[in-house]
């Protein structure tokens, strides 16, 4: 089988395509011919070793993959052959592998896949879905004025929906482009704003009053989390997603503390359990298959292209998921 694998660190062009055997089940694991894997920002990062954990050599990279079950283990359950199923590779102990067109798992492991939601869409819900499930059960909207950063990225662009399906008060968007902000705007968003232009954060205080953001889900980091500041009202909540990222400094925390602010560390796997993984794939899947949650496709590439996936996102052209298809 073809599969991506660098073994060492730098731009995209160190992705490069290997042969593999293809794997051979274990016990009660099966085999899943992939249709889609998932492409993620710490990826990129994880690549270029500017992530928080420096990998391991040579890296198989890909945490979720998504595809239709060929072969069954011994001691798997055999009626699983042909069956449409995503795994959350990152979720089971599995932190690699995801991009190649084969993968063995645990036959526990796989969530099914209803026929209305793509391979793509399954791939764009396991990291990305969980993790803007999980930041609105860590800090909940109802009623509240909230502000989405990156809000046309993979996960903005999930959370705003689930903010407005929750009762948020108002749900603003920023993203960085105007094509951006009118997809944010598409799902949901009450207003939009553009984080990287000068004077971005009154165009927000104007937005709200004057009063400010009561939540900033926060997933760029940097300079954009110490502007994010400016926006959040007395009492707010900054929830940092941006792993890695952190930009604040001690005078920003003292002025936070001024203002009764809080600052609310988000990292998702040590929220996981192999139940509620299931449960909460189960439950976006049966809201992408009822319409209910648009999933935005933010390109496909063959494996050979990985590196061209990941340059997508490192100069910020995507938008929604980047997903290689073997």
């Amino acid at each position: 089988m073809k599969a991506v694998q660098f073994t060492r660190f730098g731009p995209p062009d160190v992705l490069e395509l290997v042969e593999l055997p293809v794997p051979e089940p274990g016990p009660s694991e099966v085999l899943i011919r992939v249709h889609a894997a998932g492409v993620n920002f710490f990826e990129v990062l994880m690549r270029a070793d500017r992530y928080a954990a420096t990998p391991d050599l040579p890296m198989f990279p890909g945490v979720e993959v998504a595809g239709i079950i060929e072969r069954a283990g011994p001691g798997a359950d055999r009626s699983l052959i042909g069956t449409r199923v995503a795994v959350p590779l990152f979720a089971i102990g599995r932190g690699s592998g995801g991009y190649a067109e084969f993968a063995a798992v645990d036959g526990g492991a796989v969530v099914p896949l209803p026929d209305a939601v793509s391979f793509e869409a399954a791939a764009a819900l396991m990291v990305q879905g969980l993790t803007a499930l999980h930041l609105l059960r860590r800090s909940p909207v109802k009623g509240k004025i909230v502000l989405v950063n990156a809000a046309a990225g993979g996960v903005g662009s999930l959370l705003l929906q689930l903010a407005r399906r929750d009762a948020a008060k108002m749900v603003i968007a920023a993203a960085s482009s105007d094509e951006k902000r009118a997809l944010s705007l598409s799902l949901g968003a009450d207003h939009a704003a553009d984080y990287t232009a000068p004077g971005w954060q009154e165009d927000v205080k104007r937005l709200t009053g004057g009063l400010g953001v009561d939540i900033n889900y926060e997933t760029v980091g940097g300079a954009v989390s110490k502007a994010a500041l400016d926006v959040l009202a007395p009492c707010g909540e900054l929830v940092l997603a941006a792993m890695g990222r952190f930009g604040l400094e001690s005078a920003d925390v003292e002025h936070m503390l001024d203002d009764n602010q809080s600052i609310k560390g988000f990292s998702l796997l040590p929220l996981l359990t192999p139940e509620g993984v299931r449960e909460d794939l189960a439950a976006l899947f049966e809201l992408a298959a009822a319409g209910a949650l648009t999933v935005i496709d933010g390109g496909r590439f063959p494996l050979h292209q990985a590196a061209e996936a990941h340059r997508a996102i490192e100069e910020r052209r995507a938008v929604g998921k980047v997903v290689l298809v073997p």
